[in-house]
């Protein structure tokens, strides 16, 4: 079981990712909290960029492959300036910006047979990966809850996210994995 985060070290994690973007986007010095040994450690996780309630930016890391101090640095700025869906976050929208930082537990293939995969996701703890057919979709454990899906429909959704059809889930040749996420915002 992967150590979850303190309540402060979540604070820390969002005022990383929020320092990240006012020194390299606006320009202005800001101040790093000083990060425990957890930020050491290698962990998945992802930044969220909203403005008035709409997304703005999302990016990050699936799986555990650089510590995790640096993968919200690397994420906040990949968020703000490289998602394809948006243009790039310029300085004068940092003020409007709320900044949600989402750690990940290592996905988890769901090994069971397709049909039963429904029945393996928990709707608001789970997040989801579908990998196949050379392509690749994510979708974080927040989403679900805000659209008042189910389980299935979640499934759907992270296929289509992945560039395929809805129901691909129910393909043998389509691989889905599960992760939690520990959710902290401004």
């Amino acid at each position: 079981m992967m150590e979850t985060l303190t309540r402060e070290e979540g604070e820390m994690a969002v005022s990383l990712a929020r320092a990240t973007l006012e020194r390299t986007i606006g320009g202005r010095e800001a101040k790093v909290p000083a990060l425990t040994p957890v930020f050491a450690k290698k962990r998945g996780v992802f930044v969220t960029l909203t403005k008035a309630g709409q997304l703005r930016g999302c990016i990050g890391f699936p799986y555990p492959v650089i510590p995790l101090g640096e993968a919200i640095r690397e994420a906040a700025l990949s968020a703000a300036q490289q998602d394809p869906r948006f243009p790039p976050v310029q300085a004068a929208e940092l003020g409007s910006i709320t900044v949600e930082v989402t750690v990940l537990t290592p996905p988890e293939r769901i090994d069971v047979s397709p049909l039963e995969r429904p029945a393996e996701v928990e709707v608001g703890r789970h997040g989801l990966i579908v990998n196949g057919y050379g392509r690749s979709g994510l979708l974080l454990p927040q989403v679900a809850p805000e659209y008042n899906w189910d389980a299935s429909e979640f499934l759907d959704h992270t296929c289509m996210k992945a560039g395929l059809s809805a129901g691909c889930w129910k393909d043998r040749q389509i691989d889905v994995f599960r992760f939690e996420g520990q959710i902290f915002h401004e």
